[in-house]
């Protein structure tokens, strides 16, 4: 390790090169090394660090999903992604302060799991920055037998709509969707 920390303070230019001032037993007896920086007189100490057994830290799965990028979703109940590709309708004022984003889904898969996993709560889009939900959702029935899901996404200010338009993107990426303009 103080080799590490000797070759990114020669490296650096608003360093000194590193000059030994003093060697000092560190708390597992190994020497430890004083470094004078340049920059702002900072005395730097690099000594080895001492093998410890220590347990790796607990990372919770909202960290982990910060830092792997994931696959934009789709879904009804949490935790489980809707299968089917949808629909959407956009709207958008003239303004461009609100718009309405209409999610039509035809025989979603969310009705085979809905038995075991339980009803639909809401409408979740998830992706890297996060969630966008709305519990506007309704659905269609035929003969008895659920037909379609429509869900209903409304955005309120700009910021709004650039945020659900940053999702589509990586959604319509994924799923190999494309924009046409009515």
């Amino acid at each position: 390790m103080p080799a590490v920390m000797k070759a990114l303070a020669a490296a650096s230019p608003v360093s000194a090169p590193p000059s030994p001032r003093r060697r000092v037993a560190g708390s597992s007896g190994a020497p430890c090394q004083s470094l004078q920086s340049s920059f702002r007189g900072i005395p730097l100490r690099c000594c080895p660090r001492k093998p410890a057994h220590r347990s790796p830290p607990l990372r919770s799965s909202r960290a982990a999903a910060q830092v792997v990028a994931m696959k934009p979703a789709i879904q009804f109940i949490q935790g489980t992604d809707e299968q089917t590709i949808p629909d959407v309708r956009l709207t958008k004022s003239r303004d461009g302060t609100n718009g309405v984003a209409i999610f039509e889904f035809d025989q979603p898969s969310v009705f085979d799991s809905s038995a075991e996993l339980g009803d639909i709560t809401g409408f979740y889009m998830i992706d890297e920055e996060g969630v966008l939900q709305t519990v506007d959702v309704s659905a269609k029935f035929v003969n008895g037998k659920p037909a379609r899901v429509e869900a209903k996404y409304v955005m309120r200010t700009a910021g709004d709509w650039d945020r659900f338009m940053r999702f589509m993107e990586r959604y319509s990426q994924a799923n190999g969707l494309q924009f046409v303009k009515n």
